[in-house]
């Protein structure tokens, strides 16, 4: 099992959101210090952070390779407007949260 990326203890969402992505590409991942955030202050800052890990070590490069592509995207895209309901939603996101119509 090796360390894929450690993330800040505000990128809870995204940790969870890229693991879910791993997974539908078939690779077994899962995360670690998902909930010590609520610790901060009690335990040292950079043993709160949410970091994700893969089971295979095999499948590491392929797995960063998804992740950098992905994380490049996200810093990429813009944000857009929904074309159903009209709601602003940030550039990472394929389909909207409120009325579930895909990006036009």
């Amino acid at each position: 099992m090796k360390r894929l990326r450690a993330f800040a203890p505000h990128e809870r969402t995204l940790a969870t959101l890229l693991k879910g992505r791993l997974e539908q590409e078939g690779i077994a991942c899962l995360l670690r210090n998902e909930e010590l955030f609520a610790a901060l202050g009690e335990i040292p800052f950079l043993e709160c952070r949410p970091e994700l890990w893969v089971v295979d070590d095999e499948v590491l490069p392929r797995a960063r390779q998804l992740l950098e592509h992905w994380l490049d995207e996200e810093r990429m895209a813009p944000p857009w407007r929904c074309p159903g309901c009209g709601e602003e939603l940030e550039g990472q996101f394929d389909r909207c949260w409120q009325c579930g119509r895909e990006r036009g």
